[in-house]
């Protein structure tokens, strides 16, 4: 079997919530040798915490002068560390990166904020809704007129471990080139509104957040509708192709392939959409859309998700003997030709 391509790297990470543990998990899924450091009488990682996978931990004191001069000798032989505390407390405990640089002057130094190091509000407060919201980004799930629906912790808090995570692994490149460390903001209003430039650039187009009619939350071959079991199904046939395959199948043979973004014709269009899922269960939309370039899929839950035959045959997921779902380590790395996977 293969090792992951982190293998070999020592990372040293600070206990904390949301996106650093997640940041720890991605890097020590892709090989990297890290260590976590749990304040001493804190909550260390618990048995459905998926986040705490894969690492070893112990646990310091960090008002103690000894704990503290542990973590700069275990920054001594590390390759990297990171912190998700707010600015400043770091260095107030003697463990920010000026100090730790100059006892490893090759460190990579991971700051994990949802705000940032610096501006208005890198002292305040905050969770994942709240640094969505400020990007601009939250704006965009809602349809006309409604409030912005409340996203999973995916949106800002993976984002920014990922992120994060990604910033970390080029700063080590950097460092074995040029022999220097350095240090990366991670913060989670950067990340979320960088990965927001698709939607950005539709934007700049007039498709969103503009007064004309948006192919995204207006049109009925982009949304999501429920069906006659209580269940949700997804449409996505924005290409033409795809549209024109979608109307064949639903034996829509009165509607115009080619008078897809006919914008006066949306409103009565959805509306014959939503009559007709509701007609019928969502297996019975899976069974007729599900594997065809229609854009399709069902609004599953997450116990639902691991059963389905292609996360299954991927092994996207699986479950411990607590019931709690895992997923996979991603991206995936192929094996060369001639390689035993």
């Amino acid at each position: 079997m293969r090792q992951g391509p982190l293998t070999g790297l020592k990372i040293v990470e600070f206990a904390g919530i949301g996106p650093g543990p997640f940041c720890g998990m991605l890097l020590s899924d892709l090989g990297a040798d890290v260590v976590r450091i749990d304040r001493h009488g804190g909550r260390g990682g618990a048995p459905t915490d998926i986040t705490s996978r894969g690492r070893r931990s112990v646990a310091l004191d960090l008002k103690d002068p000894a704990a503290i001069e542990t973590c700069l000798r275990l920054m001594e032989k590390a390759d990297a560390v990171f912190e998700g505390f707010r600015p400043g407390v770091m260095e107030r405990l003697g463990l920010g990166p000026d100090v730790a640089l100059k006892r490893n002057p090759k460190l990579v130094y991971g700051r994990m904020t949802g705000w940032g190091q610096t501006g208005p509000l890198a002292q305040a407060a905050g969770h994942d809704l709240n640094y969505v919201a400020l990007t601009g980004l939250l704006s965009l799930s809602a349809h006309r007129g409604e409030r912005p629906i409340v996203p999973p912790t995916v949106v800002g808090d993976a984002a920014g471990a990922l992120g994060l995570a990604f910033g970390m692994v080029c700063a080590l490149l950097d460092a074995r080139r040029g022999g220097r460390g350095r240090v990366v903001d991670g913060a989670i209003v950067d990340v979320v509104a960088m990965l927001g430039g698709i939607a950005q650039m539709v934007r700049a187009s007039g498709q969103l957040d503009s007064a004309e009619p948006s192919p995204f939350h207006d049109s009925p071959f982009y949304d999501v509708y429920a069906c006659a079991d209580g269940g949700f199904i997804t449409l996505g046939a924005l290409e033409p192709q795809f549209y024109a395959l979608l109307l064949e199948k639903l034996g829509l043979t009165d509607v115009e392939p080619s008078a897809q973004y006919d914008k006066a014709a949306w409103p009565a269009l959805k509306s014959r959409f939503t009559v007709l899922f509701a007609s019928r269960t969502r297996q019975h939309w899976c069974e007729l859309l599900e594997g065809s370039d229609a854009c399709f899929a069902p609004v599953l839950s997450l116990a639902e998700a691991a059963a389905h035959p292609h996360i299954a045959a991927r092994g996207i997921y699986r479950a411990d003997a607590t019931g709690a779902v895992h997923a996979a380590a991603a991206p995936r790395f192929e094996p060369l030709a001639g390689e035993a996977p």
